[in-house]
């Protein structure tokens, strides 16, 4: 687009959205950029938009200028699904926040998409109710963003992903057309499933603006354990017995390998050690129920069960929600390693449960074999098959990001894995989707993006090439 082209376009943009549009010099720093490793970029524009209707219009006038449009949220994202393109308009969702509506007989909230997760739980908490989808990155986070990644995080094994907590929703389609569907149903069998598509599509096929979300019963009763194994057949036996117990109580069952609990407890400031030892797994259970009596007493036989079987070496049992809180600061310090280890890697991967102790000690050793001086970090939602790994080399080596990803994927593929198991594919990982999504797969998602976005501009080159 040449500079004539550029002032045509960026002139009827501001006449139409006012004050809306950022331009130039105006254009905050924080919108060049998400949490991925990737340089930053500065986007022709920046759309801020309060309304359904603003997104509408600012995304009929990219596709008659056929500019290409940019998605954004929280900007939170590690695999750079929000960062800007050169000559594109990103469209902001920070300034259309808010709850607009508690329904208690149907137990949905619809929020505006610029929320963020935190502000979404603390409503549902204040209506009586609880929203279940819980990140490390609450309080930045945004609804939309949440939605647009599939987000899991801590309580995917009671609750689901994202996708099991969205009932409804309204979109921006490329061509500006606003579909609203904000459906409070739990049963809904009248033609396609629309939203499905949305879900999960990292903004390539359309700008969520409103969600309506399920919300479940406020818990009465929560409890939590930090509990220390000596092998992963331990861990195993420990999750078939809290399954088998705890039933539909059990909502998150967080492992750490001992590398990664080593630097969370021993490096990130403000977390103490709840199990004190040189342990190879220590494991956060935590369970939610709805009898705040006899709950506790049955959380408290179903691990008494698994030290008398020999599962578990040590144990610490929460006597407070407090003390829960400062068990879940043990896995929210894997935000914090950046300041300890310094520039490093996040890797957000599936595997079967089974493998993942053989996968992390292949990985481990490759990587310290492949990579000079890199070190890894291995934890996660296992339960629902979800491992996180952090790989660094220390400063004042720049991470050799191509090196390391070759690695990991591979063994991801070797041992029947997923690149991504909740952060979305990105700009980081689309080299490697093909690692774990057949030719055919990738020619229906094509075949999706070519029937709703022709033009291609709707978060272009992300997830995968059009052709």
């Amino acid at each position: 687009m040449n500079i004539a082209t550029h002032e045509a376009f960026l002139h009827a943009l501001k006449s139409t959205l006012g004050s809306a549009v950022l331009a130039g010099e105006e254009i905050p720093i924080r919108n060049e950029q998400d949490w991925s490793a990737l340089s930053s970029v500065r986007p022709l524009a920046v759309v801020r938009p309060t309304t359904p209707e603003a997104v509408a219009a600012a995304m009929r006038l990219c596709h008659a200028h056929r500019v290409a449009v940019v998605p954004q949220g929280g900007l939170t994202g590690l695999a750079g699904g929000a960062r800007p393109i050169e000559d594109a308009v990103a469209i902001s969702m920070e300034r259309f926040t808010g709850i607009e509506e508690i329904d208690d007989d149907s137990s949905t909230i619809t929020v505006r998409a610029g929320t963020p997760l935190e502000v979404v739980q603390q409503a549902a908490d204040d209506a009586g109710f609880f929203f279940a989808l819980d990140l490390g990155s609450r309080g930045s986070c945004t609804i939309g963003g949440n939605l647009g990644t599939n987000a899991g995080g801590n309580r995917v094994l009671r609750y689901g992903m994202m996708r099991e907590l969205v009932l409804g929703l309204e979109v921006v389609l490329p061509d500006g057309t606003l579909v609203t569907s904000l459906n409070k149903m739990l049963k809904n069998n009248a033609g396609y499933d629309l939203k499905q598509l949305f879900i999960g599509s990292e903004g390539t096929l359309g700008i969520v603006t409103r969600i309506v979300l399920r919300l479940h019963p406020k818990p009465k009763s929560t409890m939590a354990a930090m509990v220390a194994l000596d092998s992963y057949e331990h861990v195993l036996s420990l999750l078939a017995s809290v399954r088998g117990n705890l039933g539909p109580l059990l909502s998150a069952f967080e492992v750490m390998w001992r590398d990664y609990w080593d630097v969370a407890t021993g490096q990130v400031p403000g977390v103490r050690n709840p199990v004190p030892g040189d342990h190879p797994f220590t494991v956060l259970v935590e369970a939610q129920g709805n009898d705040a009596e006899g709950d506790p007493s049955r959380f408290y036989d179903t691990l008494k069960m698994a030290v008398e079987s020999g599962f578990i070496t040590d144990a610490t049992i929460a006597r407070s929600l407090s003390d829960v809180k400062d068990f879940w600061q043990t896995r929210d310090a894997a935000a914090e390693f950046k300041q300890v280890l310094g520039p490093h890697l996040s890797f957000d991967i599936g595997l079967p449960v089974a493998a993942m102790d053989r996968f992390a000690l292949e990985c481990r050793a490759a990587l310290l074999r492949d990579v000079d001086g890199c070190r890894s970090y291995y934890y996660g939602h296992i339960a629902d098959g979800n491992m996180h790994i952090i790989a660094n080399v220390p400063a004042p080596v720049q991470q050799p990001a191509d090196q390391i990803n070759k690695v990991i994927y591979d063994l991801v593929k070797k041992h029947g894995g997923t690149i991504s198991a909740e952060h979305g594919i990105g700009l980081t990982k689309k080299a490697y989707l093909g690692l774990t999504r057949s030719a055919e797969e990738l020619a229906v998602m094509r075949l999706i993006k070519h029937a709703l976005d022709p033009a291609g501009l709707l978060n272009p080159g992300k997830v995968f090439d059009m052709d």
